[in-house]
Order: structure tokens, then sequence, then C-alpha cells
């Protein structure tokens, strides 16, 4: 079960995290779960293998701002580097920064179950 505590432990920034949902914990919890159910973070590096930089900017755009609302911090640092990178139409292996978010993605993911 997802809980605040979990939640700190996995690195994220909660009192940020509750301040932008009006520090209803139930609210922000359930915010959280849904990003556990979302699939953008596959079409991110699948937009990557395929080479389609501009797909991958907007979509890694868009998980910064989520990531970055909710404040979970180990899903915020490697997006927001992939996000500049993307913007700046850099060409370059972005691997490793796919392996360090769908690592916290999977740590976020254990700490629900």
């Amino acid at each position: 079960m997802l809980t605040i505590e979990k939640l700190k432990e996995f690195g994220a920034d909660t009192e940020y995290g509750l301040r932008r949902c009006m520090n209803m914990e139930d609210f922000y919890l359930e915010l959280v779960k849904t990003v556990l159910e979302d699939t953008q973070l596959d079409q991110l590096e699948s937009e990557l293998s395929d080479g389609k930089l501009d797909r991958a900017f907007e979509i890694s755009h868009a998980l910064k701002g989520v990531y970055s609302n909710l404040s979970l911090t180990p899903l915020v640092d490697p997006i927001v580097k992939m996000t500049e990178l993307l913007r700046a139409g850099t060409q370059t292996d972005y691997s490793p920064l796919m392996r360090e978010a769908k690592g916290a993605f999977e740590r976020l993911k254990a700490l629900s179950e």
C-alpha cells in the first residue's frame, strides 16, 4: 500500500507534493497511483528508439510536469535532463537516462504493492 512515509523513503518531496494538492493526503496518493498506471514512459522509450525526437520531447515535457507537480524527485531528475537535451535537439544516447527513469518508476511501483 502506498503511503506518505514510503514516498518519503523513495525520495519524493512529499511536503511540496501535498501542498500542490491542498494538503489532501488521499488526493495526493490517488494522483501518484495514476502515475503508476500511465504508459507514457514506455511511449517515450519507444519514440527515442525510433529516433522521433520531436515526439519524445513532447512526452518528456508532459512527464516532467506530472512528476514535478507530485514532487517525485527520483523520476523528475532524469526526465528533466532528458527534456532539456531533447529541447536542444541533441542527438545522443538517451538509454542511460531512460534506465534511470524506468528504474525509479519500478521502485515507485513496488511501493504500492
